[in-house]
């Protein structure tokens, strides 16, 4: 099957997680022989930070580790026609802009005979509804949403049975536990900064926790202000700036544990969403502890595959108990990994797309069968 993707960006992963699921959904398309092409736009937001914080050499990491994965620059001058050519399926994330995600829909009416998917992993469609509304997507088959907390949104706007929940999950060919065991020392939290969504949530559950346990704590990510360093020194935390992604399994091995701690709109109004770091580190094999989250939809075992920390005191006892308990540490590694292999990851998510297209194509699952 011929595969189109329309993504913001998938060289860089500056500030951009869906970059990480991308690449790991990709991948194992292209191991099952399907022919994969994918589109960014000139000037993509996060690429042009990745570039002026770190050259070239920042895209290292992503081409070293991803090989077999290439990407083509669009520009206003192209046309969805020549960019989409003979495909069988192709998807847009919602992290396009508008006028391109019209256009793709218009050719999809003017005959196209791809299927035609929008991919949304985001919160706006909560946080801002109208930006969402205000994508044109009457001529797409459905919507990919990655949690049923956004699916919903998406039927009370009229999808009814053409959105599907669609996971991120973890790249288990990259994302494992290190081979052979090194020395593990202290807390590690990757994550950006971002908008303020969570500033008050991560004094009160990591920075805080972290120094009261007495655990060494070091921060990767990057839009971290003036204030945000500033409090990160007040507390003892050695901020290390921008990490790519596929340096995060190496950085997990050096660490004793990691910390969850979700954006306010998937602990409240988008409940059962985890980020892709949670899949991420379980697959890792690092324990991790939770703030606050709702599994509203089990997808994983609370107090079992990690733990989960009602208050700062609560993740104060937690990482006392990570920096203590090799016995806890193992247990809760070998109940996290279970659970990813078993049902989280990319491969299963792939059984999922391919799956959903079969429904909407009967012919396309003809080819996949014959293949």
């Amino acid at each position: 099957m011929k595969i189109v993707y329309f993504t913001h960006s998938l060289a860089s992963c500056w500030n951009h997680g869906n970059a990480h699921f991308l690449r790991g959904v990709l991948s194992d398309l292209c191991a099952r022989g399907h022919d994969v092409q994918v589109w960014e736009p000139e000037g993509a937001w996060s690429l042009a930070n990745l570039l002026a914080d770190h050259g070239q050499d920042g895209l290292a990491p992503y081409r070293q580790a991803y090989p077999e994965l290439r990407s083509s620059t669009y520009t206003p001058l192209c046309t969805p026609a020549e960019m989409i050519g003979d495909a069988d399926l192709v998807i847009v994330h919602e992290w396009n802009d508008p006028k391109l995600v019209s256009r793709i829909g218009h050719a999809r009416a003017m005959g196209g005979t791809f299927t035609l998917l929008f991919h949304d992993t985001h919160h706006r469609a909560v946080s801002d509804p109208h930006a969402i509304q205000a994508y044109d997507l009457n001529d797409y088959d459905g919507v990919l949403a990655f949690g049923e907390a956004l699916a919903a949104v998406y039927r009370r706007w009229g999808w009814g049975d053409r959105v599907w929940v669609w996971h991120e999950g973890a790249d288990l060919r990259r994302f494992q536990p290190p081979a052979q065991e090194g020395d593990r020392q202290g807390l590690v939290w990757i994550g950006n900064w971002g908008d303020g969504e969570r500033t008050e949530e991560l004094e009160h559950f990591l920075f805080r926790p972290a120094a009261d346990a007495g655990l060494p704590l070091d921060i990767y990510g990057v839009r971290y202000p003036a204030e945000a360093t500033a409090m990160l020194a007040r507390r003892g935390a050695r901020y290390h700036g921008w990490a790519p992604n596929a340096h995060a399994p190496a950085i997990f091995a050096q660490h004793l544990a990691t910390v969850h701690v979700p954006r306010r709109y998937y602990a409240t109004i988008l409940p059962g969403i985890p980020t892709i770091r949670v899949f991420e580190a379980l697959a890792c094999g690092i324990p991790l502890v939770s703030a606050p989250w709702d599994d509203a939809e089990q997808l994983f075992r609370p107090g079992t595959d990690y733990l989960v920390a009602r208050d700062g005191a609560e993740m104060t006892r937690h990482l006392a108990a990570m920096r203590d308990d090799a016995a806890l540490r193992a247990e809760l590694v070998a109940h996290g990994l279970e659970t990813i292999r078993a049902r989280h990851s990319c491969a299963h998510r792939v059984d999922e797309l391919l799956a959903i297209v079969s429904r909407l194509s009967p012919a396309h699952h003809l080819v996949e069968d014959a293949a």
